[in-house]
Order: structure tokens, then C-alpha cells, then sequence
């Protein structure tokens, strides 16, 4: 009675493998334009985390008037503000998880039913093909419709330096540095959703979640879904905001390395290339391993 009671209170390791596997088959099989809709959906929820982040982000900057005179600070140090940055940007995988959307990142774990030869390798690519691309088309029309907010220009434009300063900081990475830091995010990114397999409950999902998000934004790490949003909403805003980049220009050192190229070529490609290590290997492929690998064998 006492193990009922305890099963009946979370999922085991082994049955959360087991979930895994079942949801990595649900969502190879799943039709395209359903899979689809679902990856916009996750797009735009990730976007959202983004852009309570940047806010926040933003909280911890001193801001100063064309007079010299300082107009909007906190002074916050650097580690509270990534703290707080990390546990905002929670809302966007607790949107994805509980509202049910398809997210690239976290569906590198149905490497774990492709492993046990429940879904073929065309499937899992197919998979990653349509939820990559509905994740980018939804953050790039998140980002537009941000810029014709001008929500960048609150708080004294805070928001906008803060926007920009975190786009270029994204933009310089070197290639193997970008792989890195996309290795380590995404691991924490599917951990994040391995806790929730062992969830009963919205609120087991959420707590799980907050944890491993806060601590992959605060350390610095690499995110290509969310990348997909902070460095075009930048690009956005230096390219069609004459205006505004000539007022704050000063304060966002290095403006000139944040492109389209570098976007590409310095962040997402290799990000992305990390995430799938991160996720696929590290995560994935260690707990089939410990968990599925004999049951495979059997």
C-alpha cells in the first residue's frame, strides 16, 4: 500500500524512460500541419520568456538622460540580475510544456524512441525539419511585432539598450564557444522536461521546470529557439530605428558585430549543432542507455 501511495506521488526513473519513449512515438507520428501549428505556438511561448527577460533584464542597467543626468537605474550586481532574468524566462518552457506546443529543443529526446527502434531515423528528422521551422517563422513574427510595439523604447529606452546589448554579446561568440554553450543549455533544457515526466500534476511541471531554466540563463548559456527572437528583434531595431540606434548608440558597445551573418554563422548554426548534442546525447541517449537499452536487447 505504502509503494501504491509512493507511485501514485511521482513517476520512477525508469517509468519516466518509459514516458519518454511513448511521447518521443506521439510526436514522430503526429501530422505535419498539426506538428506544425504546435512548433508556431512553441516559437512565440519561448519568444514571450524572451521578451520578460529582456525587461528584466533591463532593471539592472543605469540609464542616462541626453543631459548627462542619469534617468533610470537599480544597480543591481550582475549575478541577481541573471538570476532573475533565468527565473522569468522559465515562462516560455512552462508554456510550451503545459499548453502542450512543439519545441525543437526538447524534442531531441525522442532520440530515446528512436534508439529502441520505435520510430525510424526519416521520422525523428522529419520531426525536427517542421518543429525547427515553425519554432523560426513564429519567433521572427514575435520579433516584428515587437518592433512596432516600440516596447524597446521603455524605461527610459532601457529596454531597447538591453535588447541590443544582449544580441551583440550573442553575436561575437566564437564557433566552437557557440557549440559549447549550446551543449550545456540544451542539457538543461531536456532535464528540464525529463523532471516533468515524472510529474502528476500542472504544478509538479512547473516547479520541475523553473530550476534548470533559471540556471541555464543565468550561467550563459545558448538557446537557439530563443536566439531565434533576441538577435533578430536587435537586428530589427538597428536596422529600421535610425533614430533611436543614433540616441543610445554610445551605450551599446560593439553595435557593429551584431548582422544577419553573424547571426547565422556565429550563433544559430552552432548553437543548434550543441542543442541536438546536448539533448540527443547527453541526455537522451545516457538514459536509454540506463534505463531502455536492455529492454531493446530482450
Amino acid at each position: 500500500m505504502l509503494m501504491n501511495e509512493i507511485r501514485m506521488d511521482a513517476l520512477l526513473p525508469a517509468e519516466m524512460a518509459t514516458r519518454a519513449e511513448y511521447l518521443g512515438v506521439r510526436k514522430a507520428e503526429m501530422p505535419a500541419f498539426t506538428m506544425f501549428m504546435l512548433a508556431l505556438l512553441a516559437g512565440a511561448f519561448i519568444s514571450l520568456g524572451s521578451i520578460f527577460a529582456t525587461t528584466v533584464a533591463a532593471g539592472g542597467m543605469s540609464v542616462t538622460a541626453a543631459d548627462g543626468v542619469v534617468a533610470y537605474t537599480t544597480g543591481w550586481p550582475y549575478g541577481v540580475t541573471r538570476l532573475l532574468t533565468g527565473l522569468v524566462f522559465s515562462l516560455g518552457l512552462i508554456l510550451v510544456v503545459v499548453g502542450g506546443a512543439e519545441l525543437f529543443t526538447g524534442n531531441t529526446l525522442i532520440v530515446m524512441a528512436w534508439a529502441s527502434g520505435k520510430v525510424t531515423g526519416r521520422a525523428l528528422l522529419r520531426n525536427w525539419a517542421i518543429v525547427y521551422t515553425g519554432n523560426f517563422i513564429a519567433s521572427i513574427a514575435t520579433a516584428g511585432l515587437m518592433f512596432f510595439s516600440r516596447q524597446y523604447t521603455f524605461g527610459s529606452n532601457s529596454v531597447g539598450i538591453a535588447a541590443l546589448k544582449i544580441a551583440v554579446g550573442k553575436s561575437d561568440f566564437g564557433f566552437l564557444q557557440a557549440v559549447a554553450l549550446g551543449i550545456l543549455a540544451n542539457a538543461l533544457v531536456c532535464l528540464a522536461i525529463w523532471l516533468t515526466y515524472s510529474a502528476r500534476t500542472t504544478i509538479d511541471k512547473i516547479v520541475s521546470i523553473i530550476f534548470p531554466i533559471t540556471a541555464f540563463v543565468a550561467a550563459g548559456f545558448e538557446h537557439s529557439i530563443a536566439n531565434m527572437y533576441f538577435i533578430p528583434y536587435a537586428l530589427l531595431v538597428k536596422g529600421f530605428d535610425p533614430e533611436f540606434i543614433a540616441t543610445i548608440s554610445d551605450k551599446v558597445p560593439n553595435l557593429e558585430v551584431l548582422t544577419w551573418k553573424a547571426f547565422f554563422f556565429n550563433n544559430l548554426i552552432p548553437v543548434t549543432i550543441g542543442n541536438i548534442i546536448g539533448g540527443a546525447v547527453l541526455v537522451a541517449a545516457i538514459y536509454w542507455v540506463v534505463f531502455l537499452r536492455e529492454k531493446k536487447v530482450q
